[in-house]
C-alpha cells in the first residue's frame, strides 16, 4: 500500500480499470448498500472506511462474488460484466485476502497456492508450480518457501501466501481487509514495501481498514461510507485523520483520551507460574508470572497466536491449567468454573466473539441480558419480566450505538462490528470489578473505539482492574499502565506504558526479551 513515487502526488496511473455503478444490496431489515459508486484506476490504491454497518464489506463481498446485488452494474476495462461467484472475479483478475485467512493448515504452501484452480491437470507439476512460486516470491520479496506447511509459519508468512496466490492467479485488483491487523510492526512495514513494488507495476489496491495513519500514509484515495451510502471521495493527500473520523461519524472523534493519574492500589489478579499445555505436551502458556492491581489496566501485546488467547481463557475459568496458580482477591482460584469467576466479579470479552461471545439465534436483547436474566429485575420467580428487559436492551442499544433494525433482531443478521459491541455492552455493564477485555476494538470504527477506550478507563477509574489484549499497539500505550509482551506463549518483558514505544514492542513481539534490547 506504500505510494510508489510515479503516482504520490496523483492517485494512480488515470486509466480506469473498474467501475461499479448503483450498487444495492438489501438483506431483511436492512439496506446494507444503497446506490453505491465507487471507481478504481490502475496503479491506486482506495481506502474503504466507514462505521461498522456501513457497507463496506458487503460491497466488497459484491465485488469479490460472494454476494449477488440487488441492483446496479459492474464495469472491467471498460466491458459491462457479470460477476456471480469468485471464480468469476478470480477470472477477471479480482482477488480477496480476508482478515481470518483462508488457507488450509495441513497442506503445502505451493499445494494451497493451486488449490481450487480448475485449469490445472489432475496431477498438478508441482516442480514447475514451486520453480512459478519461488520466481514470484524473488520477485516481489515475499520470501516464502513452497514446500513449508502453512503450520510451520508465521502469521506475516501466511499473509504473504496469500498475496502470492493471488499474484499466482493473475489478480490485478487486491481487496484488503485489515491487512495489518494481525501483523507486527515490522511485518506491516514489509507487507508495504511488497504491495508498493505491485502497484509500480499497474496491479491496485482496495483496503478496508480503521487505521487512520494507514490511509494517510498509504492510500491515494479514500471514499466514505455511511449507513450504506456514499458520504465523500476524496484524495487522501486533502484530509486529516480528524476530517476522516468526522465524515464516518458525524461528529468530532478524540484521538487522545484525558485520564486520570496512575495510582495502583492492592493486587486484585495474581498469576504465579502458570502453565498451560496441550495434548501434544506443547506448553501455549510458558511460565506465566505477573499481577494486576485495582485502578490499573494491564496491557498484553503480541501477534495473535502466542497464547494471549489461552491467557483470557485460563483466567475466566474456560480452561483447566497444567500447573501454577491463579488468586483473585487473596482468594485461590485456580480451576474454577466459569460461572464461578462471573460471581466472583470477572466480565470477559472473548477473542471468537462469533463462538463465545453471543448466541447468533437469539435476539440482541436476549443476548444483552444474558448475564442478568436471573435476578431482579430481570426476572422474578424464574418468570423473565419482558418489559424490563426490552427497556434495558434500548438503552444498551443508544449507549453503545449498536445498528440493528429492532432489539429483537437476531444477532446473527448484524455486522461482525456490531455484533461486537453488543458483547462489549453486556460485559462492560456486568463487570463486578475485574474485566478481562481480548480484542475489545477490534472491526469498530473509530467512533466506537473511542468509547470502548472510554469505557476501559472508567473501569480503571472506578478502581477496577482491567487485562487488556490487543493487536493495537497505539491503543496499548494509549490506555494501559503497564505492557506485557508474550511470544510463543512466554512474557518476552513487562514495561511501563510511558516509558515503551512501538519500536521495543514490535522487537519483543518477534521474539526479543526485553533485557537483550539495546
Amino acid at each position: 500500500m506504500a505510494k510508489t513515487r510515479e503516482t504520490e502526488n496523483g492517485s494512480g496511473t488515470g486509466r480506469e480499470i473498474l467501475r461499479m455503478v448503483g450498487i444495492t444490496k438489501r438483506f431483511p431489515g436492512i439496506t446494507a448498500n444503497d446506490q453505491i459508486d465507487l471507481s478504481l484506476d490502475a496503479g491506486e490504491v482506495l481506502a474503504l472506511l466507514g462505521e461498522n454497518g456501513a457497507g463496506k464489506s458487503s460491497l466488497m463481498n459484491v465485488l469479490a462474488g460472494l454476494y449477488r446485488p440487488d441492483e446496479g452494474s459492474i464495469f472491467f476495462r471498460g466491458e459491462h460484466v457479470q460477476i456471480h461467484s469468485p471464480q468469476d472475479s478470480m477470472r477477471l483478475g479480482i482477488g480477496m485476502i480476508h482478515q481470518e485467512f483462508m488457507l488450509v493448515d495441513t497442506m503445502t504452501v505451493a499445494e494451497n497456492i493451486i488449490l481450487g484452480m480448475k485449469d490445472l491437470d489432475f496431477f498438478p507439476p508441482m516442480q514447475e508450480v514451486h520453480e512459478k512460486i519461488r520466481e514470484l516470491s524473488r520477485r516481489y520479496s515475499l520470501k516464502v518457501e513452497p514446500d513449508k506447511f502453512i503450520h510451520e509459519l508465521s502469521v506475516g508468512e501466511q499473509q504473504r501466501v496469500e498475496i502470492l496466490k493471488l499474484v499466482y492467479q493473475g489478480a490485478d485488483i487486491l481487496i484488503l481487509d485489515e491487512p495489518t491487523a494481525v501483523l507486527t510492526p515490522q511485518e506491516a512495514r514489509d507487507l508495504n514495501t511488497i504491495l508498493g513494488m505491485m502497484l509500480a507495476e499497474g496491479k491496485s489496491a482496495i483496503f478496508i481498514t480503521h487505521k487512520m495513519d494507514e490511509v494517510i500514509e498509504f492510500s491515494h484515495k479514500v471514499q466514505v461510507l455511511r449507513r450504506g451510502k456514499t458520504v465523500s471521495v476524496c484524495r487522501t493527500r486533502d484530509v486529516t485523520p480528524k476530517d476522516l473520523a468526522r465524515m464516518m461519524v458525524g461528529r468530532e472523534v478524540l484521538f487522545h483520551l484525558e485520564r486520570d493519574d496512575y495510582n495502583p492500589g492492592e493486587p486484585r489478579l495474581v498469576l504465579d507460574h502458570l502453565t498451560l499445555t496441550n495434548r501434544t505436551g506443547r506448553a501455549l502458556l510458558d511460565d506465566v508470572s505477573f499481577q494486576i492491581c485495582e485502578g490499573e489496566i494491564f496491557g498484553i501485546a503480541g501477534v495473535a497466536g502466542n497464547g494471549q488467547q489461552e491467557l483470557a481463557e485460563v483466567i475466566t475459568g474456560l480452561m483447566p491449567v497444567t500447573s501454577g496458580s491463579i488468586r483473585l482477591d487473596g482468594r485461590d482460584v485456580t480451576g474454577n468454573s466459569p460461572i464461578q469467576m462471573i460471581k466472583s466479579g470477572i466480565s470477559h470479552i472473548p477473542a471468537d466473539r462469533g463462538a463465545m461471545g453471543v448466541v447468533g439465534d437469539m435476539s440482541v436483547s436476549d443476548n444483552l441480558v444474558m448475564k442478568k436474566y436471573r435476578r431482579k429485575p430481570m426476572s422474578r420467580n424464574g418468570i423473565l419480566n419482558r418489559s424490563n428487559i426490552a427497556r434495558f436492551a434500548r438503552s444498551m442499544i443508544d449507549l453503545f450505538r449498536i445498528s440493528t433494525p429492532t432489539a429483537e433482531t437476531r444477532v446473527k443478521f448484524l455486522s461482525g462490528g456490531n455484533i461486537q459491541k453488543t458483547i462489549l455492552a453486556r460485559e462492560i455493564d456486568s463487570c463486578g470489578g475485574i474485566l478481562v477485555a481480548a480484542y475489545p476494538s477490534r472491526g469498530l470504527d473509530v467512533g466506537a473505539t473511542e468509547a470502548v477506550r472510554k469505557n476501559l478507563l472508567r473501569q480503571r477509574d472506578n478502581q477496577g482492574a482491567v487485562l487488556l489484549v490487543s493487536e493495537e499497539l497505539e491503543e496499548l500505550l494509549m490506555v494501559s499502565d503497564r505492557i506485557a509482551v508474550m511470544f510463543e506463549g512466554k512474557i518476552m518483558g513487562i514495561v511501563s506504558a510511558q516509558d515503551t514505544d512501538i519500536e521495543e514492542l514490535g522487537m519483543m513481539m518477534a521474539g526479543m526479551k526485553k533485557e537483550q534490547i539495546v
